[in-house]
């Protein structure tokens, strides 16, 4: 994030037949499907030296308050210009009552844990070790999470300039070189802290872009040359797009988003790259920025990011002052401020509420820790309403918390609850909920397990007991994956404890629903007749000597391969990309001992945010996800055994993620498939 400054009567209840009746909202919560577990450091928040206010009581009581788990400083474009030594930021304001120390009892005060930005931008990697001696070594503090620089790519090489670049090439190159000698000194110092370098999310600026002289796009230069030294990537996201709609459908675009970054750390990172994190260490709608939307959006994204795997998201960011005065669409003034905490400060003759009231972006924070805690394991929800999201959780103490967002500012959700693999008790559940433009969270036994009633632009958490005989087997281990071919795949895992496991269930994730693949009573087993060029997420889960299921795994993806004998083959390759679309050119082949005239080359984008524009050498058409291209008269023909190819590619337009297909076909056939970049 660029630089930032401071300044100092009861309705009638509607029934199913009514005219207005509340519109309905199916959820599921499938119960079987593990996302994975909530991390310590997953709810996280910026802190800037700018602001005054940082370390007050006040201010880390509200923190603490909100299970605030990580703390990001010294706050976005100053981790380019400040020096820790000296507390100072040439160029920038640096606030009394901001340095490292201070920042340090304001973490250990609220029991968080530190990200800590090392100055690239106008800083060395000895200043950086020397950071780490002093935090580690001198003072015992235990940061653990460091990283280098923050968003380096928006140091004018690419055009756009905001970010301090003192070195004489500011090339991606030069930044992974230097992230090198960075890590390697400062693990010099304390080997166990975890180095970060800095990437952009596929869909967002400047990812695809290549500059003059260089091969490689950012992330594939960083990831290639400085991905054995890292020990995670760091991204932001400021989603596009004007007004509360956009902002509120937004974070579905963060699965494809961050699949696809997953994609690159695993082509380009090397063997180091399956032990890779992503932290995403900025982020915030930037629409109706301190209203009921931008929390409602807060809700969605945290949640959303974590069941995919980011090991924190930090909220930009505590204060950061107004801007434009505007309206949100259920009537409440909106600052433009981007902190959860009110600045006390004034834009005209329009003033903030007094400083350190919490927005509710607050308070949507504050909501993230009725649905889980650390160590919490995230489960599948689904929902049938575009305008209602859901995110599940398995607490530790065997109950089941489900949050709902409700994006309609008028209307109230009748919703209809529906589980697979957990049995709620028949005990009137207890449901917190942040209703719009609210001061506080409220809590109350209210309706059913099966069925609620949430209000416009609320945010509600169900917390239901179970039923039945509590389960003592512990899930199974993470499972890995080993001899992936184009049909087969063996999945292998730790055994669960806490009882007798009678067998281990293997299960592929279909959303609300998990198909159950294989059976075994050892540690492992082998899933055949899998479907060429496909990407499988798997859950293990182990049963008991009275037919009950565990926990599932934490899941694993895997994509199995094309075929190795296809008689056609096709090399697929992005050769451009700008944000909002790219070039794909497409090598087919006929290996096969049989001549072709005609072809039909078929094949299925993976995400829903790319589309076909144009093509060109065929006939190029779409339906939804579906391509199809055909050939024309002069490139029809295929020789057998590889003696020529037909060179084909299109235009493709992007507005999140753009996954390059699994599997391409060629009259019917699945081909074989190289990717190259």
């Amino acid at each position: 994030m660029g630089l930032a400054t401071l300044a100092a009567a009861v309705a009638p209840p509607l029934t199913a037949s009514h005219a207005d009746a509340a519109p309905i909202a199916n959820v599921t919560v499938n119960a079987l499907e593990g996302q994975g577990t909530i991390p310590a450091t997953g709810y996280g928040l910026n802190s800037e030296v700018w602001d005054s206010q940082m370390n007050v009581p006040a201010v880390q009581d509200l923190l603490g308050q909100a299970n605030v788990g990580m703390l990001r400083y010294p706050g976005g474009s100053y981790g380019d210009i400040y020096h820790w030594q000296d507390n100072t930021a040439p160029g920038g304001y640096v606030a009394p009552g901001t340095d490292f120390d201070s920042f340090m009892g304001t973490v250990k005060k609220i029991g968080a844990q530190p990200i800590l930005i090392a100055n690239y931008g106008t800083g060395t990697p000895e200043e950086a070790a020397g950071w780490v001696r002093y935090a580690n070594v001198t003072k015992g503090y235990g940061a653990k999470y460091w990283e280098i620089g923050n968003e380096n790519y928006g140091n004018g090489y690419y055009g756009a300039d905001w970010e301090a670049d003192n070195h004489a090439s500011k090339s991606p190159t030069t930044y992974a070189q230097n992230v090198v000698q960075y890590s390697s000194q400062m693990k010099a110092v304390d080997p166990t802290i975890k180095i970060g370098a800095v990437l952009t999310l596929p869909g967002n600026w400047p990812d695809g872009a290549v500059a003059t002289g260089d091969s490689w796009d950012w992330n594939r230069t960083v990831l290639s040359i400085a991905g054995s030294s890292v020990d995670f990537v760091i991204v932001h996201w400021y989603p596009s797009g004007t007004g509360a709609e956009a902002a509120l459908s937004a974070p579905a675009q963060l699965p494809g988003e961050l699949s696809q970054l997953r994609q690159e750390i695993n082509q380009y990172a090397g063997a180091n790259a399956s032990r890779l994190g992503v932290a995403l260490t900025e982020t915030n709608s930037s629409q109706f920025m301190d209203t009921q939307p931008n929390a409602l959006f807060a809700a969605d994204t945290y949640f959303t990011a974590l069941e995919q795997g980011v090991f924190t998201v930090d909220w930009w960011d505590t204060h950061n002052g107004p801007g434009a005065i505007s309206t949100a669409p259920d009537g409440a003034t909106d600052y433009q401020d981007m902190g959860i905490l009110s600045s006390g400060t004034c834009v005209g003759s329009t003033c903030e509420p007094p400083i350190n009231t919490p927005f509710p972006t607050y308070w949507a924070i504050s909501m993230l820790s009725k649905l889980g805690h650390p160590g919490d394991q995230l489960v599948r929800a689904g929902t049938d309403q575009a305008l209602v999201s859901a995110h599940a959780v398995r607490q530790a103490n065997g109950n089941l918390a489900v949050q709902l967002v409700n994006k309609d500012p008028k209307n109230a959700y009748s919703v209809n609850l529906h589980y697979n693999g957990y049995t709620p008790s028949s005990a009137t559940p207890t449901v917190y909920t942040y209703g719009d433009e609210a001061t506080s969270i409220t809590s109350a036994a209210q309706g059913t397990s099966t069925s609620q009633t949430i209000a416009p632009y609320s945010i509600e958490t169900i917390v239901l007991t179970p039923s039945g005989r509590p389960v003592t087997l512990s899930a199974p281990g993470q499972p890995t994956v080993s001899g992936i071919t184009a049909g087969d795949a063996t999945v292998s895992w730790t055994p669960s404890t806490g009882g007798q496991a009678m067998r281990y269930e293997v299960y592929e994730q279909h959303g609300t629903t998990s198909q159950l693949l294989v059976e075994s009573t050892g540690t492992s087993a082998t899933v055949h007749n899998l479907v060429p060029g496909h990407d499988y997420t798997l859950n293990v889960l182990a049963t008991d000597q009275y037919g009950n299921l565990s926990r599932p795994s934490d899941p694993v993806t895997f994509t199995t391969s094309t075929p190795t004998d296809s008689t056609c083959a096709v090399t697929y390759q992005v050769t451009t990309s700008w944000g909002s679309g790219y070039v794909a050119s497409l090598t087919v082949t006929d290996t096969g001992p049989s001549p072709i005239n005609g072809w039909t080359l078929s094949f299925t984008f993976p995400a829903d945010t790319e589309s076909l524009a144009n093509g060109w050498n065929a006939n190029w058409s779409a339906s939804g996800q579906d391509v199809i291209a055909t050939s024309l008269d002069w490139d029809a023909n295929l020789a057998a055994n590889g003696g020529n190819s037909a060179s084909i590619g299109f235009v493709g337009n992007n507005t999140a993620a753009y996954p390059s297909p699994a599997a391409i076909r060629l009259n019917g056939t699945v081909c074989t498939t190289t990717y190259s970049s």
